[in-house]
């Protein structure tokens, strides 16, 4: 801060005196003070026009003007210049009026010394410093709060008093005489469904467990209009952390509310019809099925709609026109739905109604009975008269529905079943409809089972009844699903089938039979004359060059084509029969080996053998389960035996399962088999292990019996 001054300006008419001043400066300021003396106020306010001045000495007695009025002359002249008043009269009042308008100290002129005007001096710039300086604060708060686009608001919590800048009385369209300093004026005015959560949060903050006050609040104006404001405060506290005082702001944030509740909307509603999307009635239908499950009077029901041929709608009209179309519709499903349900757009033309508080079942099917009676009433799409149906799906509330997504999945389902069987109807939910559900789900996880490897390949031996060892394999698939763990054959190769994948299927697992079965051979000589028996789908008969690719991996693998059989069911010829048959026939010239696979199971077994040459018939295990103690069977089974050494065709015998049946099927000179009894399909590995243990086996018994007898011989 300034003490030291440079330049003084006395004004004073009296030379003598001035004379005595002008050596009381000169004996401590020294030669560094330079003092301009004048003996007129008209002077002196030129002067101070002119140049800057540390510090104005003033006569109050001058002859162009006397008194308090001569000071603020000199204050319009210089604002900011320190001003000390000189004086001979004697008065107690005087210092007061003149501290009062600005001056900033006052001296009696014959009690004056050296010392006492340098300390006058002084302290007169220094106060002077700090009054200009808050002066300047002062008003840049004053234009901070003018300019602001908040309210602001200070609480003197201990005498109960709130000051409101005129921007808050502003925001509120209120007046001064309209508003006095008291919570009142606030708080009364805020919305009473906001007003206990405002007061909520003011108390946390006053009693310290919020570092400041937040708060999002509805307000009524002077006007009656209701706005959204945001208050924000922070306390002063005092030595005790009590609050005494709490100041800050109010923000008009209408615009934000109406812009976040506008994003809330499309978030939540359909853009083109306007109804809740599939977030808002799902939401809608959660709380409707908590209401249920609190009490079970309270019943719901959900439908689900689709509007018949709409794609034709679309395709001959134009997308405008569908969508004038979905928009008319979605106003005539408003028109008739009760206080308290919802209709929402799902997304193309497929729509859900949410019916609450029904008594049972049979308010919803008269819900969906109205709508198609709505629908009946011809639609004026792009100039042309319309008509529609919708296929509607109905499930109602039950204690086993505890997500939305289910009531919703179920309704869905219903709908399908509808489409599929009657359109322009409607079908409610039963629990067999998630067999289907099941099944559709199933096959989209079988689609992208290869992908993750959740296939695998096993393998079940088939072995020489009359020497008792592996002489093949069969490749058998597995699907090792994520969740619903071990999936068989039987469960997933229809779906296979039907969904178009066999095709795909059929060719890997080829593959990797080839592999495995090249690389068991490689590994032991003793292994080389192995087999691998691939069954073969009849729809792959239908892919174009079968033969040429089926080649075309026993190249990449390596495997000689004599080693790989071909399992072909009884019916395949008789789907493709000549162009099959010239596949197959071509293949068999390579080596290929061909098994007529369940042999005696079809109408006409007989037929299929003059069909095409195979190589192998394979008695299905109906024959041979219970052989052993039926002799209908076991004829049945000697008559296909002999039919094979007829024919010139191997005879392998499936579903061996007891040591009985093995037995019987050796009297009958049956050659090989495979089935349970000799072993289940098994993993490339096991079934690795299974060929180096009965090598093992063999060679035993073979460093015993040199000349390959029995032991027993």
């Amino acid at each position: 801060m300034k003490q030291a001054f440079d330049r003084v300006l006395l004004i004073e008419d009296d030379s003598v005196e001035a004379a005595l001043i002008r050596h009381c400066i000169s004996s401590f300021a020294g030669a560094r003070a330079e003092v301009d003396h004048v003996q007129r106020l008209a002077e002196g306010v030129s002067r101070l026009a002119e140049r800057p001045y540390d510090v104005v000495l003033l006569d109050l007695n001058l002859p162009d003007g006397s008194g308090i009025s001569n000071l603020h002359r000199v204050k319009a002249a210089a604002p900011t210049v320190a001003v000390i008043i000189l004086t001979n009269v004697e008065d107690q009042e005087g210092p007061v009026a003149a501290m009062a308008e600005g001056a900033q100290d006052y001296l009696t002129k014959r009690h004056m010394t050296s010392e006492l005007l340098s300390r006058s001096i002084r302290y007169a710039i220094a106060r002077q410093e700090v009054e200009t300086s808050l002066r300047a604060s002062e008003e840049r708060y004053a234009l901070a709060l003018a300019g602001a686009r908040d309210g602001i608001w200070d609480w003197n919590i201990e005498q109960g008093e709130i000051y409101y800048s005129p921007r808050w009385l502003a925001l509120l369209r209120l007046s001064a005489s309209d508003a006095p300093p008291t919570p009142a004026t606030w708080f009364d005015r805020v919305h009473d469904e906001d007003r206990a959560g405002l007061e909520k949060a003011l108390d946390e903050h006053l009693s310290g467990a919020t570092p400041h006050l937040e708060y999002e609040f509805r307000i009524r104006t002077g006007s009656g209009q209701v706005l959204w404001a945001q208050c924000r405060g922070v306390a002063v506290r005092n030595a005790s952390g009590r609050a005494t005082r709490i100041a800050g702001s109010l923000t008009d944030i209408s615009d934000r509310k109406s812009t976040e509740a506008l994003l809330v909307h499309e978030v939540l509603h359909d853009a083109l019809t306007g109804l809740p999307n599939r977030s808002l009635f799902l939401d809608r239908l959660d709380l409707a099925i908590k209401q249920h499950r609190r009490d079970p009077r309270r019943q719901c029901a959900v439908l689900f709609l689709d509007l018949d041929r709409f794609k034709a709608v679309n395709d001959s009209l134009g997308h405008a026109a569908g969508d004038e179309m979905l928009v008319e519709f979605a106003k005539r499903l408003r028109m008739f739905l009760r206080p308290g349900d919802s209709v929402a757009r799902l997304g193309g033309d497929e729509f859900a109604i949410l019916l609450n508080d029904i008594s049972g079942l049979g308010e919803a099917t008269l819900v969906a009975e109205r709508i198609h009676d709505m629908l009946s009433l011809r639609f004026a799409i792009a100039g042309k008269e319309l008509y529609a149906t919708a296929s509607i799906g109905i499930a109602l509330s039950g204690p086993e529905y505890e997500r939305p997504g289910d009531l919703l999945r179920d309704a869905d389902l219903a709908m399908y079943r509808t489409k599929h069987e009657r359109t322009g109807s409607y079908t409610v939910f039963s629990s067999r409809m998630h067999e289907s559900l099941q099944r559709l789900e199933l096959e989209t996880d079988l689609r992208s089972a290869l992908e993750r490897s959740e296939l695998v390949p096993y393998y079940q031996p088939i072995v020489s009844l009359e020497e008792m060892r592996v002489i093949g394999f069969e490749a058998l698939l597995r699907w090792f699903h994520p969740v619903r763990g071990l999936i068989g054959p039987d469960e997933f190769i229809p779906l296979a089938e039907k969904g178009g994948m066999i095709g795909p299927l059929s060719w890997w697992v080829m593959q990797e039979a080839c592999r495995q079965t090249h690389a068991w051979q490689n590994s032991n000589p003793a292994f080389s004359d192995l087999s691998i028996s691939v069954n073969v789908s009849s729809r792959l008969f239908s892919e174009p060059e079968f033969a040429t690719r089926t080649l075309a991996i026993l190249d990449r693998t390596g495997l000689k084509p004599q080693a790989l059989h071909l399992e072909i069911t009884e019916n395949a010829l008789l789907q493709h029969e000549s162009a099959t048959i010239r596949e197959l026939t071509a293949l068999q010239e390579t080596g290929v080996k061909f098994h007529l696979d369940d042999f005696g199971t079809g109408y006409s077994s007989l037929s299929y053998l003059s069909l095409f040459n195979y190589d192998t018939i394979k008695i299905d295990r109906s024959f041979i389960a219970g052989s052993a103690g039926s002799h209908r069977n076991r004829r049945i089974v000697d008559a296909l035996l002999g039919l094979g050494r007829v024919l010139g065709m191997e005879v392998i015998a499936e579903g061996v399962e007891t040591e009985e049946e093995a037995q019987k099927l050796r009297d009958l000179n049956c050659r090989a088999a495979q089935g349970f009894w000799f072993s289940k399909p098994l993993p490339s590995e096991s079934a690795h292990a299974l060929l180096v243990r009965e090598h093992g086996r063999h060679l035993d018994v073979t460093m015993l019996h040199p000349n390959g007898g029995s032991p027993d011989n």
